[in-house]
């Protein structure tokens, strides 16, 4: 058996179901799918291709364990835990896609993948460079870029740019993902603050134009007459909630 291809409304894989299927070379996983039991595709040896898809929550410890051929994984948004062993020996894994929404992982989740080199989160870097180029000035760019650097504190998190990524060994094989996540989370917090400060000025032109909608256009009028803000304590309470 060299490739399956599962129909939707699967919703778990079972322990062992295709464990030692040593010529597996490609699987594709249905939406539906919530979870992938314990030694699901252990020892599967040839297998290359792994697609999960979002609707995956839980992989249970030793799921991949000893996939020597596969090189690339992309952890989907709403999964939430990866358990021991996971990914354990998948000795040509380079590239780990991982998502902030990713709560646990699992002692030697990553162990003895030896050719991985980072794990990088291209959600948080698309919003921080999305919150950036709102600054237009490089002056505003380089000190926002100093607020993160100064979050991320002990450079568990690096930075290339806009990239945010953690080198492979920082991980220790999943042993050390809380403070990775604790990290991960202030800059979270520091994204979803200027998200929605620039989302309250949006709102504040959108009133402002409607009024300017509503004057009598016959009428000279001044444009800053019809300026509407958003009261500061107002949003204060909004900005308060992250």
């Amino acid at each position: 058996m060299r490739e399956v291809v599962f129909n939707e409304g699967l919703r778990t894989v079972r322990r062992n179901a295709f464990c030692g299927c040593i010529f597996l070379q490609r699987i594709i996983l249905p939406s539906t799918l919530t979870e992938i039991g314990d030694d699901a595709f252990n020892g599967c040896r040839s297998l290359r291709e792994v697609g999960l898809n979002d609707g995956l929550k839980k992989i249970r410890g030793g799921a991949f364990y000893c996939c020597n051929l596969l090189e690339s994984i992309t952890i989907p948004s709403t999964l939430t835990e990866i358990g021991t062993h996971t990914f354990n020996r998948c000795t040509s894994l380079r590239k780990a896609i991982l998502h902030e929404n990713l709560q646990k992982v699992g002692a030697y989740a990553f162990a003895d993948c030896n050719q991985l080199e980072r794990f990088t989160f291209p959600c948080i870097s698309t919003r921080l460079n999305n919150v950036l180029e709102v600054n237009t000035t490089e002056a505003n760019r380089t000190r926002q870029l100093n607020e993160i650097d100064a979050i991320r504190g002990d450079m568990i998190v690096r930075r290339n740019g806009t990239e945010l990524f953690v080198p492979g060994a920082v991980l220790r094989g999943g042993s050390n993902w809380n403070t990775i996540k604790a990290s991960l989370d202030k800059i979270v917090s520091w994204i979803k603050y200027h998200e929605i400060k620039e989302e309250t000025t949006l709102f504040e032109l959108a009133l402002w134009k409607t009024k300017l909608d509503q004057a009598d256009e016959a009428t000279d009028i001044y444009r800053e007459v019809y300026r509407v803000e958003v009261p500061g304590p107002v949003k204060d309470a909004i900005l308060q909630y992250l």
